[in-house]
């Protein structure tokens, strides 16, 4: 009996497996199959109701998929730095989860003052992999905004003022995120480059300035990352919504630039259906009925891009086609992400990870001013340290807006510095020296901290100086925080000076210690009016989980500082050209409208033009612990035809005591041009590590694009024949060589990569 019930059961899983086996998978199921042929397959057994369903959120992050179909929704997460907390389905909230705490990597001002493409590969790759252990499709990032003002609260979230540096710094974060089958989500799309009335202020620019100077990141992204995915912006170009804009969305990202993925709306950005469902835009997602501020809960059916665009399909007012190719780039991510049976698992709060923020953080702070070589500090002469300030004990991965996080492990600047100091016999002490903000929650994650103080100001200061004249060496470390009206989403500083009397505390502090180090973490130029005073000066970012290590292993030396700044750090906010006039057109505007007078006079463009002393600190300025010399450079000719590219190496020495790096910096100038064009402007750079003794020869291509403007009359980029320059330097202020190019013919293309 035994016997026969094994042979029936095996008979009876034979037969099932082999009805299995000869059922056949649906094409859009065969991850083996051409994508396109998937995903006109699955678009083809839709109804209207179901394309209508995955165009739009069903909760606050999710979309949903097709049930009926076996095909799965779409699940975003907040970037850029970390992997944000889940929220309720339908609030903001917090879900309550405890297995959704995440690293923090350092923010992107940061990484892009590493001026090194691996490292933002590597942090591309690490929050890709975290993004994948959370199970999300697509990470709401990386931001590549143009640095216009410093006044713009979200500059943090950015990648600096020069477009070509901002280009190649977003390529390999994009790949690296998408290699672990997670779409990167490019934001934001495009001239937001201020909080101020961000929901509906009009930018007004030229054609050339939003080719040249505001475009230039998203193009690469899309044409040289690959992006999956893009967000346009909450703000208005030439009196259209971004997320509406025809010429945006239709005209550049699909036809110029061959866009096959995702134009997802940021949260609330979208105003009216006809206009959306017209002009390019592919998913919506936001909070209750408009999307942002009005509405009744689970109200995801009443969107611009739900029950209402069905609406107009069925009665005939909008074509199907429209709809078709929305659903149908909204299948091809969900292809390329979720039902890639081929992806990788992903990590998350790995020793791996915790690596590679302090890594990123340690390139990318940048040393500033270095007399007398008082950095880095060291163990055997300076035996007691007093660290005042409150941004060395307060938790800066709380705040700052939707790239709050809830990390695993935060480690600060002061418990950093003491780890280091215990292991090496130094005695460090602590004073506050001015109180800012004593809050630490953001959308439910909170700190934790107790910040308050009795103390009043001058209390504070007394007891930082009197502690001060007893110290070997102060570093004082402060600048902004994620609060409002400092480096937050939502709204833009109020001022360029540091807050909460800082300055008052480094002049008291300078007075009685000279051996002061100024570390400041913000995402944002500052007013340095105690700079002649202050012999070190580091500029340390936003570290995120691993900030306490990356400030003590610049302060003592186990890591050689190699950032270089990825903006200009202006004397006064008048020297940038956003604010040169005072214009409140300009910034921020007048009657809704904001417009860019300066045009291409951004950043560096303006400031290398005033006369010296009105800037601190240049845009690609940063210093290292040992020295670097150029040599002569060497070209690969003297004449540029259009075709192929053209090279310029430069050995490099390093001439001081210790290993380093050091970036070369190639900018280009048309000596004699028949349209205004820029004094210089970045084109190529390298970093290269170089060992004491030693020379590293660099060599920088520049391409038919790296001599070219855009010219709006015929839409089309071009070279025109004449003497060029190739600057060689270190920063844009401090230019060593400089090499001839003649280009003999005109050379023009299209924009178009169609």
């Amino acid at each position: 009996m035994k016997f026969r019930l094994e042979l029936l059961t095996s008979a009876l899983i034979g037969g099932a497996l082999w009805s299995a086996a000869q059922k056949p998978v649906p094409l859009y199921l065969d991850d083996s199959k051409p994508l396109e042929s998937r995903v006109q397959d699955a678009l083809s057994r839709m109804t209207t109701a179901e394309k209508i369903g995955i165009i739009h959120a069903q909760s606050k992050f999710s979309s949903p998929g097709v049930q009926r179909l076996g095909i799965p929704g779409i699940w975003c997460t907040d970037g850029p730095h970390g992997i944000r907390p889940d929220v309720l389905w339908d609030e903001w909230e917090q879900a309550g989860a405890t297995n959704d705490s995440c690293v923090a990597f350092p923010a992107l001002t940061c990484l892009a003052a590493t001026w090194n493409p691996e490292m933002s590969r590597l942090y591309g790759e690490s929050i890709g992999e975290e993004a994948r252990y959370r199970n999300k499709n697509v990470l709401l990032g990386p931001g590549v905004n143009i640095y216009r003002t410093p006044l713009n609260g979200r500059n943090f979230e950015y990648m600096g003022e020069d477009p070509y540096l901002s280009s190649r710094m977003v390529i390999p974060y994009i790949t690296g995120v998408q290699s672990n089958g997670v779409a990167a989500c490019v934001k934001h799309y495009a001239l937001n480059n201020q909080e101020v009335d961000r929901d509906h202020v009009n930018v007004i620019v030229d054609d050339r300035t939003l080719h040249e100077i505001y475009l230039p990141a998203f193009k690469a992204a899309v044409v040289e990352g690959g992006a999956w995915s893009i967000m346009p912006g909450y703000n208005k170009y030439n009196g259209e919504h971004a997320c509406e804009n025809p010429t945006l969305l239709l005209d550049i990202l699909k036809n110029d630039w061959g866009f096959d993925g995702v134009a997802i709306s940021d949260w609330g950005a979208v105003h009216n259906t006809e206009k959306v469902a017209q002009n390019g835009l592919d998913m919506e997602f936001g909070s209750w009925t408009n999307g942002l501020n009005w509405g009744a809960s689970n109200a995801y059916d009443d969107y611009f891009l739900a029950k209402p665009y069905e609406k107009l399909i069925n009665e005939g007012k909008l074509p199907m086609s429209q709809l078709d190719d929305k659903a149908a780039r909204v299948l091809r991510l969900i292809m390329r992400t979720e039902m890639d049976r081929n992806r990788p698992y992903g990590s998350l709060n790995s020793d791996e990870h915790y690596a590679a923020a302090r890594k990123i953080g340690g390139e990318g702070v940048v040393l500033l001013k270095n007399e007398n070589n008082l950095l880095p500090l060291s163990p055997s002469k300076t035996k007691k340290i007093l660290v005042v300030g409150e941004n060395a004990i307060k938790m800066m991965t709380v705040g700052g807006g939707s790239s709050s996080l809830k990390v695993q492990r935060e480690l600060l600047p002061l418990e950093g510095i003491k780890e280091y100091a215990a292991g090496n016999g130094v005695e460090v002490a602590y004073e506050r020296g001015y109180v800012g903000d004593v809050t630490g929650e953001y959308n439910g994650v909170t700190t934790g901290q107790d910040l308050s103080e009795s103390r009043s100001a001058e209390q504070l200061i007394a007891d930082a100086v009197k502690a001060a004249k007893e110290a070997d060496a102060v570093i004082f470390i402060g600048g902004l925080n994620k609060s409002d009206h400092q480096d937050a989403e939502g709204t833009d500083r109020n001022q360029f000076s540091l807050p909460y009397n800082q300055d008052a505390v480094i002049e008291a502090l300078a007075k009685v210690n000279p051996n002061l180090v100024v570390v400041s973490l913000t995402g944002n130029a500052y007013a340095m009016p105690w700079l002649k005073d202050v012999p070190a000066v580091v500029q340390g970012w936003y570290g995120g989980s691993e900030a306490g290590h990356i400030i003590a292993d610049v302060i003592f030396g186990e890591v050689n500082p190699s950032g270089k700044l990825p903006m200009t750090f202006a004397k006064d906010l008048t020297n940038y050209a956003a604010h040169a006039a005072g214009d409140s057109l300009v910034y921020p505007g007048v009657n809704g409208d904001v417009v860019y007078k300066e045009g291409l006079n951004v950043g560096y463009r303006h400031t290398d033009r005033l006369k010296r002393g009105n800037v601190n600190f240049a845009f690609g300025h940063g210093l290292s612990y040992t020295d670097f010399s150029f040599g002569n450079p060497t070209a690969s000719g003297k004449e540029f035809d259009g075709e192929g590219v053209f090279t310029v190496t430069v050995p490099v020495s390093n001439i001081g005591q210790r290993n380093g790096s050091e970036v070369v910096q190639g900018y280009v100038r048309d000596v004699k041009s028949s349209v205004e064009r820029p004094d210089k402007e970045l084109k190529a750079f390298r970093k290269v590590n170089v060992n004491p003794g030693e020379t590293e020869n660099v060599t920088l291509t520049f391409d038919k694009s790296s001599f070219a403007y855009y010219d709006p009359s015929t839409h089309m980029w071009t070279v025109e024949p004449g003497k060029f320059e190739i600057l060689i330097g270190n920063a844009s202020d401090n230019i060593i060589a400089k090499v001839p190019v003649d280009v003999k013919e005109t050379i023009t293309w299209s924009d178009s990569v169609r």
